[in-house]
């Protein structure tokens, strides 16, 4: 048996012009686990990573933290599916940016219904956002890195670090889950937050879902973050 810690990234930059950077809340998160791992004695004979600044930027923090100097495999198929183009193709319309911090929920809470729209409809097959493959072609994406651990990694420990929809879709997988159920996993994963499997040479098996040990304390309560 073997172990597959899925790492998803730290707190981004929601809101602004590049979201793909990490929030100084997220590099904190991310050399937090880091130190937490590194505390306990936990290391690693292999790092994937998806191929976003995001996912190098967090997997930079857990290895700071560490002391961690290992070379990732960067693997595209973990990549975040593109949110803004699965709103498009069922809102065609820009949407309204919060003018103060009063508006500001509700219009996170209209994107974020909007998003999950989307999601099931390009999972049905029912909408082609643009630049994007088909939900068939993303979870090819994901399957095909949890095939590379089993097949390359037996006995080891491997770290993935992603993003909330991958990670949602190998345990949604891994547990036969319907796509809706998929969406409530993606929509529920918080940053830095810690998945488990362990692998045979034939199947993964979940341990853990969207653990945040590191954060685990009231020194770090207003650090837990979704986005």
């Amino acid at each position: 048996m073997g172990t597959l810690y899925l790492v998803r990234h730290g707190q981004a930059s929601f809101g602004a012009e590049d979201y793909d950077q990490l929030s100084e809340r997220g590099r904190h998160q991310s050399e937090l686990l880091g130190r937490y791992w590194a505390a306990r004695g936990v290391a690693f004979d292999a790092v994937i990573t998806g191929t976003l600044k995001r996912h190098e930027q967090t997997w930079a923090g857990i290895a700071e933290g560490a002391g961690f100097t290992h070379t990732p495999l960067p693997w595209p198929g973990l990549n975040e599916y593109d949110s803004e183009a699965v709103i498009r193709a069922i809102h065609p319309h820009e949407l309204a940016k919060p003018q103060s911090a009063v508006e500001a929920p509700e219009v996170f809470r209209h994107h974020f219904r909007l998003l999950r729209d989307g999601l099931a409809q390009w999972m049905a097959g029912t909408v082609s956002p643009v630049g994007m493959p088909s939900y068939n072609a993303f979870v090819q994406g994901v399957t095909s890195a949890l095939d590379h651990v089993r097949t390359h990694h037996l006995g080891g420990k491997v770290l993935i670090v992603s993003s909330g929809g991958p990670i949602a879709t190998a345990v949604g997988h891994v547990l036969g889950l319907s796509p809706e159920r998929t969406i409530d996993l993606n929509m529920r994963i918080r940053n830095s937050a810690v998945t488990e499997f362990q692998f045979s040479p034939k199947r993964h098996t979940l341990l853990t879902y969207n653990t945040l040990p590191h954060l685990d304390g009231q020194d770090h309560a207003d650090w837990v973050t979704y986005t």
